[in-house]
């Protein structure tokens, strides 16, 4: 110390408000960050990479909480990473999302009476882009909101030119090692959005439909099928039974007439059917249903569409021209007059696909497209995890994950849109198919014409993790920061998202996947954990909690809540709690600043330090070590949960009030005190920062005076460990701890001051008692003193004088009154749990609530006997 250490000093100050106001300092905090270029990434540095790509969002989203809570732990992060060392690089932008983009629009210009027909392809194009300029991207001010530190000199959109370039570039050399191919097959059809669509973009419902039975053939060569789709019946070229289906083997082979049309059509033997399900005898319709297209293939059945692109029927006769519902209920109408009808089941719930965009019921429907030849593609994906190229994070996942690209049926990427990549192929007068590169001139002149259908979005975004870095060009960008490190993501895409990138990224990068590490995390549910919807009213908008309780809030709760491959449960309470420990934080640290903590030199000798010093220097650096652990398995709700009762319960509520009295004497111990007080705060700050970047960025700049948090150095555990003095302060901790726990029990006020005498003699205590008193509200115990209560806890007796205080024949009264109710609940309980009758009948709910009240009551006799034991005698 210095030698006029010891002299009186001026009274610290602070700058920091009293009260911590999150809307007045986040967004201007995060605007610094963007101008001083923390966010950026250099791939000239000679820092080791730490590469995430955003999952990117639709430009026509909005940030909700699923967003939040993803852009949250990746933002964690990578936040962490850059204080480490690291050139991080968090890859932001915007998916074109096909049919979502085009659907927005369309109803656009619906408002001003027009259709996209009406405008033209490229006029209609133009207008998309102009949209995407004026209305779109709004979810990049609301991840500013939040505070991701994303490199946004590098955003990108799935439309850009450079990553058009990609994705000609992938189709062409796809198509020339013929994993491409073009061919008709079943799809999911939107009649609304009319185009194919992808299997995420369908989501099922348990619908009310009907199951009708209808009687094929006549006379001997009868054979009864039930269907929910009674209109694709004018579709059907045969009916098909098990091969060992010994009540139809007369029939196989056979030809039966085909009611209300003039066909007759085979019956045939397939093992796909169930002879166990309904009468055994399906309905085959080729080109309306997927698994009657494979039988359709096996027995070389022809396949008749009866509908058209809107789901109207087309098959000549008297249903022609009508809507798939209208013709559904005169094809049952016009049976039934036949009495061909056998049975009839109204309503019979099944599931139904929907268009995820239109809620359009799906028609799957035989279509020529454009397909991946996903086979060696996924089996590469499969390699890549079983040999330990990529682990996927928990692990447990990764049997969904082979379970799906061990089983991959070839991709449907033809979309009958006009926003997207269009698929770059030609066609000639006489038939000519050409595939043309990005560097090459399409074929030109009479005749030709280029395929009007765009590739599916994931097509695009599954180039991603390259495309985004310059691919197909070698950049230095690419060099540096591929593969990508990790990718953070939901289980709910792992199969189209996720096993997408895997195909493209080894297949492009000769091998080299994607990332080295997939973590996967739950959704986000409401506070009941059940799913949010908007049909269920219980949708959060997480702007809405940022207004009110600050990002910083938001944020932790949802950190907190971020168990691995979990859902995650979130309610307002819990975004308030989360407000109060950023409160916390701010009220801590001002208390200490205007108290003298300072980070100004190095830190004392441990041999000049108190215990209380060198125990929360200890704890410090356990928790180093447990939060460096935590993040490098991903554990986000273990990490937030130990940061927040370190800094809450250790830091504010033990070291900070078992410190008071060393400030307030003053001194050396206080000067050292003031020190390690600065330590704790610097490194505290420093591990919370990455969750909660805001209220820490204005807390540690004001402790330390550094630029700023964000390229502060992340913590490392200096391996100082003292033992004894945990111990030493574990028993002040028990002490204290039990000594309030009476206080409580006797209804004694916080703040209400009581005589007491501590026998400290050969105890640790013997150090701690002015901030023992100090915290207990214990006066000395002066010449009147009588020992009315006396407590032994950890080899030290702490006796109280409470004469003055409580009065004791009435509390021995009130607590005689309680232990008699509780003893007249544990023989009420006992003589119920006793009657072999009672327990035959009561249901198991009922006898379990018993057995709770039960073990109440033993627990209260047990409390209540011993308070009567403690109090004095009258």
């Amino acid at each position: 110390m210095t030698e006029n250490s010891q002299q009186p000093q001026p009274a610290p100050t602070t700058d920091l408000p009293t009260q911590y106001a999150p809307a007045e300092v986040e967004g201007q905090l995060y605007e610094r960050w963007v101008e001083r270029g923390y966010f950026e990434a250099d791939a000239k540095s000679d820092k080791p990479p730490y590469t995430v790509v955003i999952p990117p969002p639709n430009v026509t989203g909005s940030l909700h909480l699923g967003h939040a809570f993803e852009h949250t732990l990746i933002d964690a992060l990578t936040r962490r990473k850059r204080m480490q060392g690291h050139e991080t690089l968090w890859q932001p932008g915007m998916d074109h999302a096909g049919i979502a983009t085009q659907n927005v629009v369309e109803r656009e210009l619906g408002k001003e009476g027009k259709s996209r027909h009406d405008l033209g392809r490229e006029a209609f194009v133009d207008r998309v882009w102009q949209w995407k300029a004026e209305s779109g991207g709004q979810i990049s001010g609301q991840m500013r909101r939040l505070g991701d530190g994303v490199a946004w000199s590098r955003e990108r959109f799935t439309m850009d030119e450079g990553l058009s370039q990609a994705v000609q570039t992938i189709f062409k050399r796809l198509y020339d090692d013929e994993l491409i191919y073009r061919a008709e097959r079943i799809i999911n059809w939107c009649p609304r959005c009319l185009t194919a669509i992808s299997d995420i973009e369908v989501e099922y419902q348990d619908d009310d439909g009907e199951l009708v039975s209808m009687k094929y053939g006549e006379g001997d060569e009868t054979i009864v099928v039930a269907t929910t789709r009674a209109e694709t019946m004018l579709g059907d070229t045969a009916v098909a039974v098990h091969p060992e289906d010994e009540r139809y083997k007369h029939l196989v082979g056979k030809q039966i007439k085909l009611p209300l049309t003039d066909r007759s059509i085979p019956v045939v033997a397939d093992e796909h059917v169930d002879p166990e399900f309904g009468t055994g005898a399906v309905k085959v319709t080729p080109a309306h249903d997927p698994n009657d297209f494979e039988i359709g293939q096996r027995h070389d059945l022809p396949a008749i569409a009866v509908m058209d692109e809107h789901a109207v029927i087309t098959a000549h006769g008297p249903f022609q021209g009508l809507d798939r519902l209208e013709a559904r209920s005169a094809i049952v109408a016009a049976l039934r007059a036949e009495g061909r009808i056998v049975a009839e089941k109204r309503p019979y719930v099944h599931s139904v696909g929907h268009c995820s965009r239109c809620k359009t019921t799906i028609e799957p429907r035989l279509s020529m497209q454009w397909w991946v030849k996903v086979g060696p593609l996924a089996k590469a994906a499969g390699d890549a995890v079983r040999d330990g190229k990529v682990k996927i994070h928990p692990q447990e996942m990764e049997k969904r994950y082979f379970d799906w690209v061990d089983n991959l049926h070839d991709w449907c990427i033809s979309r009958q849109l006009w926003w997207g990549h269009r698929i770059p192929v030609w066609y000639g007068p006489a038939g000519e198919v050409v595939c043309v590169g990005p560097d090459e001139e399409p074929p030109s002149g009479e005749g030709w014409h280029q395929d009007p259908d765009v590739l599916d979005t994931w097509f695009s975004s599954g180039l991603w993790p390259f495309s985004t870095l310059g691919w197909p060009e070698q950049t230095e960008s690419l060099a540096k920061f591929y593969p990508n490190s990790v990718l953070v993501t939901g289980y709910d895409i792992l199969f189209f998202w996720v096993a997408r990138m895997m195909m493209f990224g080894l297949y492009a990068m000769d091998g080299t996947p994607p990332f080295h590490t997939i973590v996967l995390h739950g959704m986000v549910r409401d506070q009941n954990g059940k799913k949010m919807s908007k049909s269920f009213g219980n949708v959060v908008n997480p702007l809405d909690w940022m207004d009110e309780y600050g990002s910083d809030a938001l944020r932790f709760t949802l950190a907190r809540g971020a168990n691995p491959g979990v859902d995650v449960p979130i309610g307002e309470d819990w975004v308030q709690g989360s407000r109060n420990f950023a409160n916390k934080i701010w009220n801590a640290t001002r208390f200490a600043l205007m108290n003298g903590a300072t980070v100004e030199g190095p830190l004392p000798d441990a041999s000049r330090m108190s215990s209380t010093d060198r125990w929360i220097l200890s704890r410090l650096n356990s928790v180093v070590a447990e939060v460096d652990a935590y993040y490098e398995d991903y554990q986000f709700a273990k990490l937030s949960d130990a940061l927040f009762h370190f800094a809450w319960d250790e830091v504010f509520d033990w070291y900070v009030e078992l410190s008071k009295t060393t400030f307030q004497a003053g001194g050396e111990a206080a000067e050292v005190s003031r020190r390690v007080l600065g330590e704790v705060l610097d490194v505290t700050l420093r591990l919370l920062h990455p969750v909660v970047p805001f209220v820490t960025e204005t807390l540690w700049t004001t402790l330390t005076g550094g630029e700023s948090v964000v390229i502060a150095q992340w913590p490392t555990d200096s391996g100082f460990r003292d033992a004894d003095a945990e111990r030493e302060i574990g028993t002040v901790q028990s002490v204290i701890t039990e000594v309030r726990r009476f206080r409580a029990d006797q209804g004694l006020q916080p703040g209400q001051r009581v005589p007491a005498r501590l026998t400290l003699a050969g105890s640790p205590l013997a150090a701690h008692e002015a901030a023992v008193r100090q915290l207990l509200r214990l006066q000395p115990e002066g010449d009147a003193f009588t020992a009315t209560a006396t407590l032994p806890v950890e080899g030290v007796e702490v006796a109280l004088d409470l004469s003055g205080v409580i009065d004791f024949a009435a509390e021995r009264k009130r607590l005689a009154k309680d232990l008699a109710a509780a003893e007249k609940e544990k023989a009420q309980a006992n003589a119920k749990l006793g009657n072999e009758a009672f327990l035959a009948k009561a249901p198991d709910h009922v006898v379990d609530k018993i057995r709770g009240r039960l073990t109440k009551a033993d627990e209260d006799i047990a409390r209540i006997t011993a308070q009567l034991e403690k109090l004095p005698q009258a």
